[in-house]
C-alpha cells in the first residue's frame, strides 16, 4: 500500500522560536550543550572557579589544623622525639666508627710504617758502615761482615716493598721509595767494585767506595729520612684524628635529653602524672648512650696520650739517636779510608771527621732526651749503658785519630775495627742497646695504642640499637597518650 507523504510542518508563528529560547524572567543562562560554542554573550561576566592548593599547601594546612588538636600536637611530638632520638644514635655511631678507624690505623698501619721507614734508614746507614769496614780490613774480610752487609741490604729492600704495598701510589710517599729503589741497585754495584778493586790491591777500590759513599748520603740516606718524616707526621695525623672530641653526637645527645625532658614534663603538667614509661626508657636510652661515648672516648684518649708520651716520642728520639750513630760509625770508617783526600768546603778539616763529630754530638744529646722521656728502669736501662759505651767509643777513636796522625795506620785500623777495644765494638754495643730501648719503648706504645682503641670496640653498634630503642620507646611512650583520646 502506498502511503502519501508527510504534510509539511505547519510555519512556526513569528516570535515563537525567539520566546522558546529566552529564559523566562529570573531564570539565569544555562550552558549550551557540550562541545559547542555558547552563543555570543552567553556566559558573560561568569567568575571561574579557583585553583585547586598545591601540595605543599596541603600540607601545611594538614599540620596546622592538626596542630589545633591535642592529638595532632602529640603525633608531631611523637614523630619529632623519634627523629631526633635517631639522630643522634646514628651521628654517634658514624663518629665512633670513624675515630676507631683511626684508631687501628695508628697500631695497625701508621706505626708500623714509621717503624719500617725507620728500619730501613737503619739497615742502609749499617750497611754503608758495614761496607767500608771491609774495605778497611782488605782482601781479608771476614764472612761475618759480607753477610752483616748482606742482611742490611735485604731488610732494607724487603721493608721497601712492604711499604710500597701499604701506601698511596700517587703519594710522597711512594716517590720516595722510588728513588730508593733506583738508587739502591746502582749503590750496592759500586760497592761491589770497590770489594774487586781492593781484593786486587787497587787503589781504585777507594774512589769506587767513597762514590758509593756519596750515593748513600746523598741519595739513598736523605730519600729514606723523608720517608720516616712522611710516615711519622701520617702518624701524628691519625692519632690527632683518633683522639678528637665527637662534639656533635655529644651536642644531639645534649639536644635529645633536653627535649625528652621537656616533653615529660608536658606530659605532667596536661595529665598530672609523674612518669610516662614509654618517654622515662627512652631517655634512659639517650643517658646510656651518652654516658657510653663519655667514658669509651675519654679511656680511648687516655689510652693513645699515653701511647704518644711514653711511645711514640720515646720512638722518634730513639729512631734518632740510631740514626746518629749510624752516621758517626760510617764517617769514621770513611775518614780512614778517604786518609783527608776529602775535605770540608773551607778546605781546613777532613769531611768525614768533621761529620763524625757533629753526629756523635747529637747521639749524645738524644740520648739525654731519651733518658728524660723513659719512665721506668727497663726503659731508662739500656739508655744508660748507650751513653757509657758512647764515652767509651770517643776515647777509643781519638787514640786511633793519634796513631793515624802518627802515621801509624795499621794501629789506628786495629783501633777502628779491631775484635777488642776497637770503636767498632763500643759502636756494636751501643747499637745494641739502642735496639734494645726501642723495643721496650714499641712494647709500651702497643700495648697503650691497643688500649685505647679496644676501648671504643663495640660503642658504634650499641649506639646505633640504643637510638632504635629509644626511638621506639618514645613513640610506645606518645601512643599511650593518644590511646587515651580514642
Amino acid at each position: 500500500m502506498t502511503y502519501p507523504p508527510n504534510a509539511a510542518a505547519a510555519p512556526a508563528a513569528p516570535g515563537a522560536t525567539a520566546a522558546a529560547a529566552r529564559p523566562g524572567p529570573g531564570v539565569p543562562a544555562q550552558p549550551g550543550p557540550p562541545g559547542r560554542p555558547l552563543p555570543s554573550g552567553a556566559g558573560a561576566g561568569a567568575v571561574p572557579p579557583p585553583a585547586a592548593p598545591g601540595a605543599w599547601a596541603q600540607g601545611r594546612e594538614i599540620l596546622r589544623r592538626a596542630a589545633t588538636t591535642e592529638p595532632g600536637r602529640l603525633r608531631i611530638l611523637g614523630a619529632l622525639l623519634a627523629l631526633l632520638v635517631l639522630a643522634f644514635g646514628a651521628v654517634t655511631s658514624f663518629e665512633v666508627a670513624d675515630r676507631a678507624s683511626y684508631a687501628d690505623d695508628v697500631v695497625g698501619r701508621s706505626q708500623p710504617l714509621s717503624a719500617d721507614a725507620a728500619d730501613i734508614y737503619r739497615s742502609l746507614a749499617d750497611a754503608d758502615a758495614t761496607a767500608a769496614s771491609g774495605f778497611l780490613a782488605g782482601p781479608q774480610e771476614s764472612a761475618q761482615i759480607r753477610e752483616r752487609y748482606t742482611d742490611d741490604v735485604t731488610t732494607a729492600s724487603r721493608l721497601l716493598v712492604r711499604a710500597a704495598a701499604s701506601t698511596d701510589a700517587d703519594g710522597d710517599a711512594a716517590r720516595e721509595i722510588a728513588t730508593l729503589n733506583e738508587h739502591l741497585p746502582r749503590y750496592t754495584g759500586l760497592v761491589e767494585r770497590a770489594r774487586a778493586a781492593n781484593r786486587q790491591g787497587l787503589p781504585l777500590g777507594g774512589a769506587y767506595l767513597r762514590y758509593a759513599n756519596q750515593t748513600m748520603s746523598r741519595e739513598l740516606l736523605p730519600a729514606a729520612e723523608r720517608l720516616y718524616a712522611l710516615e711519622t707526621g701520617r702518624l701524628g695525623r691519625d692519632d690527632d684524628e683518633a683522639r678528637a672530641w665527637p662534639f656533635l653526637s655529644l651536642s644531639l645527645g645534649a639536644l635529645a635529653l633536653a627535649f625528652l625532658a621537656w616533653a615529660q614534663r608536658r606530659n605532667y603538667a596536661m595529665t598530672n602524672r609523674v612518669f610516662n614509661r614509654g618517654l622515662l626508657a627512652a631517655s634512659a636510652a639517650c643517658v646510656a648512650v651518652a654516658l657510653w661515648l663519655l667514658a669509651g672516648h675519654a679511656l680511648a684518649r687516655a689510652g693513645l696520650d699515653d701511647a704518644r708520651a711514653h711511645g711514640q716520642e720515646s720512638l722518634q728520639v730513639l729512631n734518632e739517636a740510631r740514626i746518629n750513630s749510624l752516621k758517626a760509625r760510617a764517617n769514621e770508617n770513611l775518614a780512614v779510608v778517604a786518609r783527608g783526600a776529602v775535605l770540608t768546603e773551607d778546605g781546613k778539616r777532613d769531611k768525614y771527621e768533621a761529620d763524625y763529630t757533629s753526629s756523635v754530638a747529637a747521639l749524645g744529646s738524644a740520648l739525654d732526651a731519651a733518658r728524660r722521656l723513659a719512665d721506668d728502669e727497663a726503659g731508662s736501662g739500656p739508655l744508660t749503658e748507650a751513653a757509657a759505651r758512647t764515652g767509651e767509643w770517643r776515647k777509643r777513636h781519638e787514640q786511633a785519630r793519634v796513631l793515624d796522625d802518627a802515621g801509624d795506620f795499621t794501629g789506628a785500623m786495629n783501633r777502628i775495627i779491631g775484635t777488642t777495644d776497637s770503636t767498632g765494638q763500643s759502636f756494636d754495643q751501643v747499637d745494641a742497646a739502642l735496639g734494645r730501648a726501642l723495643a721496650h719503648e714499641q712494647d709500651e706504645f702497643t700495648r697503650a695504642a691497643e688500649g685505647g682503641r679496644d676501648a671504643l670496640t663495640g660503642l658504634p653498634f650499641g649506639a646505633a640499637a640504643l637510638g632504635v630503642l629509644a626511638a621506639v620507646c618514645a613513640v610506645a611512650g606518645v601512643n599511650r597518650r593518644l590511646s587515651e583520646y580514642r
